[in-house]
């Protein structure tokens, strides 16, 4: 599909199938690693400030112990453990905070620490509760700080003790585990989507099997699709057989199909033309005028013929089915009257004696244009073939529903010979004229109708064709 914009068109199908499977994989993957980098992260952080928490609360539990107070002010009666506390700006302050969050106290370390206001004005602890937050300093550094609400034995209103720590260093560790991290889910990324080409570059591999294969079918290379395929495209591969299983024979038949009806004009084309030669004067005897209007009706059949076979072998070409119903019935009589009087008018001027025996009321069940077809190529070529006499019977037995005897006497057709000649193209005479249609035709047209086709010789001397038509199932069931 292409879509145009201005002058260029841009083809929405050049990605492929490995691409575009390559690129959600590779999306997929990108959502997946960025919700675990968060989630990993968001973890550690929660773990590192849960750590830093925890020690502040044992600096406020020291701080408590190192306080006193007297007359409502509080001071250090002994040096704290931690000597951060004395040291100023070490990183560690202490402070403490009256009911009205009033600073009453705080360590040496924070004399030189100014907070702003708002981060004075917390929320003040209840007894017994802890609060952990993250302020700012006056010069934007970040603390963590964790404050303690308590109620000194001797003072009615409560106060707190909190302890602010700076967070760089924690920040700087949390830091160092998103680079880390990074790098180890970038590498697994990578690691992934070289692991994910290879695989669909090998899962993939049937389908480049069966484009090679498609393109040698195409190229007359190969005819058909092998096996081996996974279970996923062997429904595909079965199908594309049939189809091209179907398309060529289906090419075939086309083939077939012109070389039959080049092979079916040629006896009304030379009734036609010599009628045409007897109209134009080319004989040396002119016809009169009753002459004139048989050969022009001679003309008009042989045109009506032609055109019925053009109608019967483009119906043949497109169907597999020859006799569409066998409910039709032909008079045999009829059929064979018709057919033995055009090949008479092709060669009239052999003389030949034609013996027909042919039983009353004979029918055939299928399509006359079979039957003509059938007849017709036999015929001509007992015709091409005979000498003199040609001899046709046509009868019921009690095993077929109807069989011809077509025989001549000519040279008779050799038995090893008898197969042959009844394939397509072959030709056991090479100097006479054909192309070796007449009796594959014959032989595909009795196949349809399950009959047969045999040679044998004839006690004319030439060769005797024999065409059988079974009996339909409830004929059988009458007998």
């Amino acid at each position: 599909m292409k879509w145009i914009r201005g002058e260029q068109a841009v083809d929405q199908s050049r990605y492929s199938l490995r691409v575009r499977m390559l690129l959600v994989l590779g999306a997929v993957l990108l959502l997946f690693f960025g919700f675990t980098g968060l989630a990993l992260d968001r973890a550690y952080r929660n773990s590192v400030e849960g750590g830093a928490a925890e020690r502040l609360q044992i600096q406020v539990y020291l701080l408590l112990a190192a306080l006193e107070q007297e007359a409502g002010e509080f001071f250090v009666i002994e040096d704290i453990q931690d000597p951060r506390y004395a040291a100023i700006n070490s990183g560690l302050y202490g402070f403490v905070y009256d009911a009205a969050m009033t600073e009453m106290w705080r360590s040496d370390s924070a004399l030189a620490l100014s907070l702003p206001q708002g981060e004075q004005s917390q929320r003040m602890p209840e007894v017994g509760e802890a609060i952990f937050d993250t302020i700012n300093d006056g010069n934007g550094e970040r603390l963590f700080r964790f404050s303690y609400g308590i109620l000194w034995e001797g003072i009615e209103t409560p106060f707190s003790v909190s302890v602010a720590e700076v967070a760089a260093p924690y920040f700087s560790e949390i830091r160092d585990f998103r680079q880390s991290l990074g790098r180890w889910l970038g590498g697994a990324a990578a690691l992934l989507l070289i692991l994910l080409l290879i695989l669909l570059r090998w899962g993939l591999r049937p389908l480049a099997r069966l484009s090679l294969e498609l393109r040698n079918i195409e190229q007359g290379s190969s005819q058909r699709l092998t096996g081996g395929y996974p279970d996923e495209l062997r429904a595909v591969t079965e199908n594309l057989n049939r189809l091209i299983h179907s398309e060529r024979r289906q090419r075939e038949r086309y083939k077939t199909t012109l070389a039959d009806l080049a092979h079916s004009l040629k006896t009304p084309l030379s009734v036609a033309s010599g009628s045409v030669d007897a109209l134009s004067g080319s004989p040396p005897a002119a016809p009169n005028l009753e002459g004139r209007r048989e050969q022009l009706e001679v003309i008009k059949q042989a045109l009506q013929r032609m055109d019925q076979i053009v109608a019967y072998q483009l119906q043949r070409a497109v169907s597999t089915q020859n006799h569409a119903t066998l409910a039709l019935r032909v008079d045999v009589a009829t059929a064979v009257s018709e057919l033995l009087a055009v090949v008479e008018k092709v060669y009239a001027g052999r003389h030949f004696i034609v013996e027909r025996q042919c039983e009353e009321g004979l029918q055939f069940r299928g399509d006359e244009r079979d039957l003509l077809e059938v007849l017709g190529n036999t015929l001509d070529n007992a015709f091409k073939y005979g000498r003199t006499h040609i001899r046709l019977i046509a009868r019921q037995t009690r095993d077929v529903a109807l069989e011809f005897c077509i025989e001549d006497d000519g040279p008779g057709i050799p038995v090893e010979q008898r197969d042959f000649v009844l394939q397509r193209g072959a030709r056991a005479d090479t100097l006479a004229q054909g192309q070796g249609i007449g009796l594959a035709v014959v032989s595909d047209i009795m196949a349809s109708y399950q009959g047969s086709v045999t040679i044998e010789l004839s006690d004319l001397g030439g060769a005797k064709f024999v065409l059988r038509f079974p009996q339909s199932e409830s004929e059988t069931h009458r007998k």
